[in-house]
């Protein structure tokens, strides 16, 4: 009995209830749907707030400026290069695997795509540059925009580091509000067993099993490239650097599992940055990395939108040349950039991707917003893998880590 009371013991009752209850009684979706976002939603209302404080903390804490450029420069280098890979792989896999072939497109569901085709049409890298800085910062913290508070956080550091003696008493302020707000988070995560239940309700009852026959093989070839990419991949990448991924995931395992029940990385940010904090991470850099890498480093919508466009690709019949796959990546590794933080980018990185190609028909995304709920713990999962690993390197490359307590937490 002793088990039932650990947290991921719950959660995994919890995923194991919601499969079954949402197949017997899917009329319970939406209910299930409005279930799990309210959870997510009291999430969200703290990470504007919590990144904010980790940032101002870490940095005007430390007091070491240079360090805060230095951190910025080697994340970005480490998403760019792990992310164009993602995207390497993604296409290798699409073409090797052809998940689209023998698919009678008319045989295929379809939804609306207004929306995602009116947002991809905003995109654009003027914009995306200009939203970076808030023209009011209260607005930035009530959307939850990341970039906005990440930016407006490091000039109120480096603003305080200025200060002295009243900056310490700032400072001092806002470690107790950044206790106070962590509380809030573990009395928000007892209700995460019931998020995954309500979560998992509403994903089988929303789409049932029928879907997993029609589209199957493009479901399998985005598991099995994110699978190989977390394990082979940023496996490899962490062994280089000293650690085993395999006891990291193990550490965050209460949150993977949240993740899976919640379909969003979001739910677990503020566990996350906080539990690699205790793991010995300086908490600098987990402040930099973390919210900049929510926006840039997404490994797992990488993988999807490669395999997704080769997918469509291979559905309608079109031959796609070597030359055309390099643009795709080309093209891919832009938009990606210019829809970071944007609600529902994937859909919108895509619409914008195929738009600009002119190759394969736009309307071919309709067969595959239906199944979106289906790829998102997938996407989700890998996300949160490949920002956790991200931060663990750069923080190790700058010897900020607690050895002691990283041993001694994850091994």
């Amino acid at each position: 009995m002793k088990y039932l009371k650990l947290l991921y013991i719950q959660v995994i009752i919890g995923l194991i209830a919601g499969i079954g209850f949402g197949f017997i009684f899917p009329g319970f979706a939406s209910t299930g749907k409005m279930m799990s976002d309210i959870f997510i939603n009291m999430i969200k209302m703290l990470i504007a707030p919590i990144i904010f404080l980790t940032i101002v903390l870490g940095i005007a804490g430390a007091g070491n400026l240079k360090k805060v450029g230095r951190v910025g420069g080697k994340g970005l280098l480490y998403f760019e290069i792990v992310t164009t890979f993602a995207l390497i792989l993604g296409l290798v896999v699409a073409n090797l695997y052809k998940p689209g072939l023998g698919l009678n497109v008319h045989e295929l569901p379809k939804e609306n795509l207004d929306k995602y085709a009116t947002a991809a049409h905003d995109i654009n890298w003027n914009s995306f540059i200009y939203n970076i800085v808030p023209s009011n910062v209260f607005d930035s913290f009530a959307k939850g925009d990341l970039l906005q508070i990440l930016f407006f956080g490091i000039l109120f550091s480096v603003a305080l580091s200025k200060m002295s003696s009243d900056g310490k008493r700032i400072i001092s302020f806002f470690e107790s509000l950044n206790k106070a707000f962590f509380n809030i988070i573990h009395i928000v995560m007892k209700l995460s067993p019931v998020a995954a239940f309500a979560g998992m309700a509403y994903t089988i009852g929303k789409f049932g099993f029928g879907t997993l026959v029609v589209l199957g093989k493009f479901l399998l070839a985005v598991y099995f490239t994110s699978f190989i990419f977390i394990f082979i991949v940023l496996g490899f990448i962490a062994k280089m650097y000293g650690f085993s991924l395999w006891k990291v995931l193990v550490y965050m395992k209460e949150e993977l599992l949240i993740v899976i029940g919640s379909s969003s990385s979001e739910s677990v940010l503020p566990n996350v940055m906080e539990k690699l904090e205790l793991a010995g991470c300086d908490r600098s850099v987990v402040g930099l990395i973390i919210p900049t890498g929510y926006s840039f480093n997404l490994d797992g919508t990488t993988i999807y939108l490669s395999i997704a466009a080769i997918f469509l690709a291979q559905v309608f019949n079109i031959d796609l040349s070597l030359t055309q796959q390099l643009t795709i990546i080309g093209v891919l590794m832009l938009t990606s950039k210019g829809a970071a933080g944007v609600t529902g980018s994937g859909f919108i990185v895509l619409t914008s991707t195929l738009t600009i190609l002119k190759v394969i028909p736009v309307e071919g995304l309709a067969l595959l917003v239906g199944v979106d709920r289906l790829m998102s713990q997938c996407r989700s999962i890998t996300n949160m893998i490949g920002n956790i690993t991200a931060t663990i390197i750069v923080a190790r490359s700058e010897k900020a880590v607690d050895e002691h307590q990283f041993k001694k937490l994850i091994g």
